[in-house]
Order: C-alpha cells, then structure tokens, then sequence
C-alpha cells in the first residue's frame, strides 16, 4: 500500500490548469492510495467556507469527496494562505482537516507533519502577521464582513506578499535548519515532513547523534511535488504541470 503527502498547490481560477492536474490526480495516482495528506496551501486564499460554492471549487471539491468515499483517507492541514478552512469545506470534499504539526506513525517510523511556514524564524515580519491573522479576534472580525470585502482584502493581502518576498533573500524564506532540529526534538521525532519553502528535497542529517531526514514538497504551479511512501521505499517525484 502507498501513502502519498502533497502541498502547496494554490489552485485558484488563474491556474486552470493545475486544478485540471489536480482532479487528474485525484482520479487516477491517489485512488489506489491507502491516505492521500495534503499538507497546507491548498488553496491560494480562503476566504471562509463561502468559497465552497465557488465555481472553480466545485469540481476540485466533488473530486476529493469521490476520493474519500471509494476508500482513500483524506487528510488536510491548513497552510498560510488557506488556514480559514472549516468544517463545512470538510463535509462537502470528504476531507479530515489536521492540526500543524500532526504526528503520525507512517510504515513504523514516527513523523512530524507541519506546513512549514513557522519554521521560517528568520522572517520576523512573517511571523508577526501570522500570528495577527491566526488569532481568534481578527478572525472573527473578518469572517464577519461580506464576501465582497473578504475577497477584496485577501487580495490586498496577495499583493503585498508578492511585494515582499520580491525583496526578502532567498535563505530569510527558507526553513530555519535550528528551528527544524528544535521542532524534532520537541515531539520526539527523526522525520519530518513539510511544504511551503516551494524547494523540494529530501535532506538527510545527525540529530543528537542519530540520523534523521526532512523531506519538503515543492508546489504545483511549477513542480508538481508528490511524495509516495511505501513500507520499504519513500519516494520524491514531480508529475507533468506544465
């Protein structure tokens, strides 16, 4: 049996074709998957679960929920850009939402599950406006506005992530190799699974004395980042995106 583990596949009605890919996905590679985990930034933003009626969501949604329903558990956990999923979005795709980090048992080997987008540490002013947008009063506060004026700020909010990372150095946005080994320690793990950096690899090093391994999926838009999981072999591969 094969587990698979994919993220950041920002689909949105600008990137047809990677819903296409997706869907694809879904109804071929994952159906003879025992769990499929898709470990955050799903979607490019989410504006709360009014967006399960969006028109580019449907078939993505109806396709996860076929999934799930021939046997395929479905697990996903929020990503920066998608953390206002909710349990109306799991009911009509299916889907088990998980919380960051997760840790599962995967073929007899403990493993940290994380988006990744806080063990960038070095990215102070990330971190901040993580922590603004994560907390329960602004949430609140936004899910409280029309549709209009969520899907007008979390545009806003795009652009000026795009500004910002145009002038960021590459390693400020990578992953803290100090915050890894912390988060590891702390949950007791050697492996360590996440998205978000965008740069896929599988990166082996000692941990106290023991070796251990991070593997980080890349994104859809460009790579098409699956990893596949068996009991003897793990696997990073990249499907056809383009």
């Amino acid at each position: 049996m094969i587990t698979l583990f994919i993220s950041d596949l920002h689909l949105c009605k600008e990137r047809p074709e990677v819903i296409d890919l997706f869907i694809r996905f879904l109804e071929t590679d994952a159906r003879a998957a025992k769990a499929l985990y898709i470990l955050g930034d799903l979607f490019e933003y989410w504006i709360g679960d009014e967006a399960v009626a969006y028109p580019e969501y449907q078939p993505v949604i109806q396709a996860m929920h076929e999934l799930a329903d021939q046997g395929t558990q479905l697990y996903v956990m929020h990503g920066n850009r998608d953390f206002l999923m909710g349990e109306e979005f799991a009911r009509a795709s299916g889907c088990h939402l998980i919380q960051d980090p997760t840790i599962i048992d995967l073929y007899g080997n403990t493993t940290l599950l994380m988006h990744g987008d806080t063990l960038g540490t070095d990215d102070v002013p990330y971190l901040e406006f993580r922590k603004m947008v994560r907390s329960p009063e602004w949430q609140t506060q936004f899910l409280a506005k029309s549709v209009a004026e969520r899907e007008q700020i979390s545009q806003s909010y795009r652009e000026q992530s795009k500004a910002a990372m145009a002038d960021k150095k590459p390693e400020i946005m990578d992953a803290n190799q100090g915050a890894v080994e912390q988060q590891m320690r702390q949950h007791k793990v050697h492996h360590l699974i996440h998205g978000h950096t965008h740069r896929p690899d599988m990166h082996n090093f000692m941990l106290d004395g023991e070796p251990a391994e991070r593997i980080v999926l890349g994104d859809w838009y460009e790579q098409g980042s699956v990893l596949r999981c068996r009991a003897r072999k793990w696997s990073l591969d990249a499907l056809p995106v383009k």
